[in-house]
């Protein structure tokens, strides 16, 4: 059963939960539709089948295949602040899950082994991926103020121009930063986080002409057009699979990582 709590790193989650059974995508084989895994602006350090990997930010739907019952735990970061804790550019790792290993210098590849050696011993996988967090975090220093202020103007609804202005940064500037930071421009994260927000509406049982009126989409067909391009699914279809996997033992909401 999925399960989260607020991280002692500022703005993080910690999580846990079972992969569901793989699929092919949505209405694919008997049974539900599978339940996605949507764009939120994120990246998480993941433990999975032994092995300790990072799963960048998405641009689409993910469906995770491969991983059928296995347990995993993941460290789902504040948009933004892994970058600088992984050091490695969000852009590098858009729409990938990578092993930790591959990213850090041969020089740091003891350190990832003894990483895996320690969650592996461990019965609470989440905790020490929360202690490895909290590390990277001290080593790196606090996250950089302006880009808490770039996700909180966007996630607010305020354009792009505004936003930009807002934190003192020249249009090409704030593009390099987001690149950077979220993996995308800063106009993809503000699709991203408004459908996330008019989707905890829909979650919500809001009617979708409130919930995409309210989120900041301009009709419910605007929100419509927006769910198929960024989670694969129309507003139905993904009502259907959220129902079925709150009901599931292996409930995966919008913002768990795993990888196949």
């Amino acid at each position: 059963m999925y399960q989260e709590r607020a991280s002692r790193l500022d703005g993080a989650i910690v999580w846990t939960g079972t992969t569901a059974a793989a699929t092919t995508g949505p209405g694919s084989g008997p049974g539900p539709d599978p339940y996605p895994v949507l764009p939120d602006g994120c990246m998480d350090l993941l433990w999975i089948g032994g092995r300790l990997l990072v799963a960048g930010p998405d641009t689409h739907a993910y469906t995770p295949e491969g991983v059928s019952g296995l347990y995993c735990a993941g460290v789902r970061f504040a948009p933004g602040t892994a970058p600088a804790l992984l050091g490695v550019p969000a852009h590098e790792l858009r729409d990938r899950r990578v092993e930790l290993a591959d990213l850090w210098s041969p020089a740091k590849a003891r350190a990832v082994t003894d990483l895996t050696a320690r969650v592996a011993a461990t019965t609470d996988p989440a905790t020490a991926l929360e202690t490895v967090a909290l590390r990277c975090a001290a080593a790196s220093g606090p996250p950089d103020p302006l880009l808490r202020a770039v996700v909180t103007g966007l996630d607010a609804g305020r354009t792009v121009a505004v936003t930009a202005d807002a934190v003192g940064l020249g249009a090409r500037q704030l593009h390099r930063r987001s690149l950077d930071a979220f993996g995308y421009g800063p106009k993809t994260l503000a699709r991203v986080l408004r459908l996330q927000r008019a989707l905890a509406l829909v979650r919500r049982g809001v009617p979708y002409a409130d919930a995409a009126l309210a989120a900041g989409c301009a009709d419910q067909a605007h929100l419509a057009r927006e769910t198929r391009a960024l989670a694969g699914l129309t507003l139905r279809a993904y009502e259907r699979a959220y129902a079925a996997s709150a009901n599931s033992e292996t409930r995966q909401p919008s913002g768990s990582r795993t990888t196949a």
